[in-house]
Order: C-alpha cells, then sequence, then structure tokens
C-alpha cells in the first residue's frame, strides 16, 4: 500500500526553522505557548527522525511537558 504522510503543519515547520536557526530559547517559549498535541507529536517525530534532540538541549522535555500539560484535566474559571 502506497500511503501518504500528512505534510507538516505550518506550526511544525516554523518551529524547524526556529530550530535549525539555532534559537532553541524561543522555540521552547512556542512550544510551551501551544495548544495543539497533534502539532506538538508531530514535532517530536521529526526532530526524532533527524535525531536533533542531542543538539537541542531541553526541547524534548519542554515538548513531553507540553503534552503532559495539554492531556491534563483543567480547573474551570468562574468568570
Amino acid at each position: 500500500m502506497n500511503q501518504k504522510r500528512p505534510a507538516a503543519s505550518e506550526w511544525v515547520s516554523k518551529m524547524l526553522a526556529v530550530l535549525k536557526s539555532g534559537n532553541t530559547t524561543a522555540a521552547i517559549a512556542q512550544i510551551k505557548a501551544t495548544t495543539s498535541s497533534k502539532d506538538l507529536r508531530q514535532l517530536h517525530a521529526m526532530l526524532e527522525k533527524a535525531q536533533l534532540f542531542k543538539q537541542l538541549p531541553g526541547v524534548e522535555t519542554a515538548i513531553s511537558d507540553q503534552l503532559q500539560a495539554l492531556a491534563s484535566p483543567r480547573l474551570s474559571r468562574s468568570p
């Protein structure tokens, strides 16, 4: 079967560009602000496939922490 992988989202493409530029601080800030677990999983898979986690300290931890935060139930806020 010939199945094509879905193309990377725009956010993932931008994050890869930021990480390749060496600005890991900005990338980690964006990772912590994202609300899409799908994009985070896609970014993680691409970085893992390219074996870039050793060169990008803190990025894998930031992705894991944000995925965990997105999976956790949220406290409701009163208006």
